[in-house]
Order: C-alpha cells, then structure tokens, then sequence
C-alpha cells in the first residue's frame, strides 16, 4: 500500500499532559481511504485533521451502516512507540464488517494504515503517568441515497486523541447500576458488533444510571433479564471464591481484546479461570455469604475498571470495602506495564512503531 502525505501547515498547540480528559482533543493528522464498489479499498492518504465534507444524504446518517474501533499507543521511557494488539482491533472490525455488509479491509493494511498516521504525530503521545494516544479507526457508508440497502462506497478513518483516564474515578472503583429495563442487545442481533447502533441503544439507560450516580450501567441478557452480559464500555469479570467468572461469548457481547489479555494473563499465574453465563442472582448470593471477592470491568479505554458497588432494583452491594483488590491491581499493573514497555512483552502483545 502506498500511503500520500500531507503535513499540515498549521499545527495545533498540544495540550497539558496532566488534565487531559477522554476524547476531547484531536492531533494534527488523519488517515483515510475510500472504498469504490469494483475498484476495492484505494487512494491512501494521511492529511490535516479536519471535518469532513459530505453530502446530506450520505447513507451512514439515515441508516447507520458504520463500523469502529479503539485502541492505544504507549511511548516507552526510551522513546519507542508502542502499539497493544493492532492485528487483533483489525480482525474484529471484520467481525463487524461482515455483519454490517461492509467490505473487509486487509488486516495487514489496516495495521500499516494505523502505525503510518501514529508514527506522523507520535508527538502528541502523552507520557504522563495514566496516559497514552487512543486511536479510533472507523467505516461509515458514504453513498449519498435514501433507500436501505449496502452503500457501494465507503471511507476508513483514523483520528487519533492524546487521552487521560476514561473514567474520572480513574483506577479507584466505580458504581455501576444493573439495568433491569431496557435491553441493549440479544441473540441474533448486533451486540457482537463495534457499531454506532448499539452505543445509541443504550443511551437512556445510561443518562438515567448517570441521574441515580451511578458510573455505567450493566446490562442483563435481553430475553431471560437475569444473565450478565457486559457493562456499556467494558466485559466484566467477577471474583468468586477465588474462582475468576466472565460471562461466555453467546453473540451479543463484545470479544473484548482486553477482555482476551486479562483471560490469557490469569490462566498463566495459574488462577482459575471460566467463562460462562452467570445470573446476576448468583453474583447477589455469592456476595450474601461472603464469596464475592471483587468484581472488575476490561476494556481499552479503562484497561481494568474495579466495581466497588452495584445496584439491582435498589438492592445496593458493596464489594470489597470499596477498594481496588489486589488481583484487579495484578492485571491492571501487568496489562499497562506491557503497553508501555516498563515489563517484559511474554506474549508478544506489543507492535513497536519504526
């Protein structure tokens, strides 16, 4: 693939590295490349950050065929630039594009694509303790028509964001509220999918978690209301007798990379690990008797999010004296550690950006 460059002429000024929130500042550059039905994927470029120009009746806007990802680069404390499974994000947007009908990218590509516009603006990677550059690589439909059907033309995107911590808690433990009325996703559906639909669904339980202070919410399965699927950003795992328990992959949850990375870590120390569907009913009895031992969310954003409380149908449980507990520091210290290059990299996680 060959990639065109277009500096920019007028850099922005980079922010304070110690207040930086989540999403809220973009670099100077972007990647981009269209998709033309018979002609495939083509004309690489990599040029100044800005909004892009399109037609009112560009499809992704009525019918919200579009498709994203998310993950992270590190600088080391000797100047290396590290990405954290870049191959992985690209092989699940596929996942995504084929449910979505979008054609598939390259996944090599894709990953060059992501290490070009990284490499133009490693600068803006923070190296203040807690930060890094989130990068979004993401498909939208780009046909200007009205009818539902596939669009025959696309855009990949990547803006990058120099970032803090997603939650404000930060690693401190969150409260998070069980949703026992809405449901986000079931069976057959696209809750498997990174696409801008599901975050949308579920919007209004998330405002109305925000109104209660509660942090996020967690969803139940969307046809027996009583399995725990995922929190709105992030698989969950819980802590019971010392056994650690994620709820399976059934098709309307997210195959979390973190997710993935926290499991692969676990089974290594020699810590039982399964995945499984899990009522929350079990998770509330476990904590009656004094078997629940923490309880933690994964994902790219937060790496690791402990839960220091949950609240189902207004029966509040509070989970390990509200303190971060000491597996959920393991996995958080091991999984940053090998991002940022201060650990040894034992599977071969990392992508150094030359």
């Amino acid at each position: 693939m060959t990639i065109t460059i277009e500096k920019t002429s007028n850099p922005k000024q980079k922010p304070d590295q110690n207040t930086l929130g989540f999403g809220e500042i973009f670099t100077d550059h972007m990647f981009i490349m269209d998709y033309t039905e018979g002609m495939g994927w083509h004309d690489a470029r990599i040029i100044p950050y800005a909004p892009l120009s399109i037609d009112p009746a560009t499809m992704v806007l009525h019918y919200g065929q579009a498709v994203f990802e998310g993950l992270k680069a590190y600088k080391t404390k000797d100047g290396r630039v590290l990405l954290f499974r870049p191959e992985q994000n690209m092989k699940r947007i596929n996942v995504s594009n084929e449910r979505l009908c979008i054609p598939p990218l390259d996944v090599d590509t894709a990953v060059e694509a992501i290490k070009a516009v990284v490499k133009v603006d490693q600068d803006w990677i923070p190296v203040a303790e807690g930060t890094s550059l989130y990068i979004r690589p993401f498909i939208i439909a780009t046909d200007p028509h009205l009818g539902v059907r596939p669009s025959y033309t696309y855009q990949f995107i990547v803006i990058l964001s120099p970032v803090g911590a997603y939650y404000p808690e930060g690693i401190n433990p969150v409260k998070i509220f069980i949703e026992s009325n809405y449901v986000r996703a079931v069976l057959g559906g696209l809750g498997f999918t990174k696409t801008p639909g599901n975050y949308a669904a579920s919007l209004k339980a998330q405002v109305d978690a925000h109104h209660k202070g509660y942090t996020q919410v967690l969803w139940l399965d969307g046809v027996d209301k009583k399995y725990v699927e995922e929190v709105g950003t992030m698989n969950v795992f819980f802590v019971i007798d010392n056994e650690v328990i994620t709820p399976s992959l059934e098709g309307s949850i997210l195959a979390g990379i973190t997710r993935d990375s926290t499991i692969a870590l676990l089974k290594s120390w020699g810590v039982k690990t399964t995945e499984r569907r899990i009522t929350i009913q079990e998770i509330y009895e476990a904590h009656a008797r004094g078997g629940l031992n923490e309880a933690f969310g994964t994902g790219t954003a937060a790496v690791i999010s402990p839960i220091g409380e949950l609240n189902w149908d207004g029966n509040q449980i509070f989970i390990n004296d509200g303190k971060i507990g000491d597996l959920s520091q393991r996995i958080y210290d091991s999984i940053t550690g090998v991002q940022n290059g201060s650990l040894e990299d034992k599977f071969g996680w990392t992508l150094e950006v030359k």
